[in-house]
């Protein structure tokens, strides 16, 4: 499945300004700040976003998230968001700023 380019141009918008990086990944479009992947479009649909390690368990209690999952193994410190999670412009600016203020805590690349 390709990655939902109308998600995609939703955060680039919300991330003009930002100096964020685009990099095809997982089957989905990511969005990297300082080298990190902050966010991402799944080509499964949905958000990829990244969080704290500390904070994955509490986050994805909320409704439409859940934690990801690759190999048959959860990935801490990354979150599933699905579509229905992300449809307003208040629900996606969140998730998106939650990744990208992690990402910048970390040192760039």
């Amino acid at each position: 499945m390709a990655f939902d380019e109308y998600t995609a141009n939703r955060i680039r918008e919300l991330l003009s300004g930002e100096n964020a990086e685009e990099k095809p990944m997982f089957g989905g479009l990511a969005f990297l700040i300082g080298g990190h992947m902050a966010v991402a479009v799944s080509g499964q649909g949905g958000l990829l976003v990244r969080v704290p390690k500390e904070e994955t368990a509490t986050l994805s209690s909320r409704a439409h998230v859940s934690p990801m999952i690759m190999g048959g193994r959860e990935i801490t410190g990354w979150l599933r968001v699905a579509a229905e999670g992300v449809q307003t412009k208040r629900q996606l600016a969140s998730w998106v700023s939650r990744g990208v203020s992690y990402a910048r805590t970390l040192p760039a690349k």
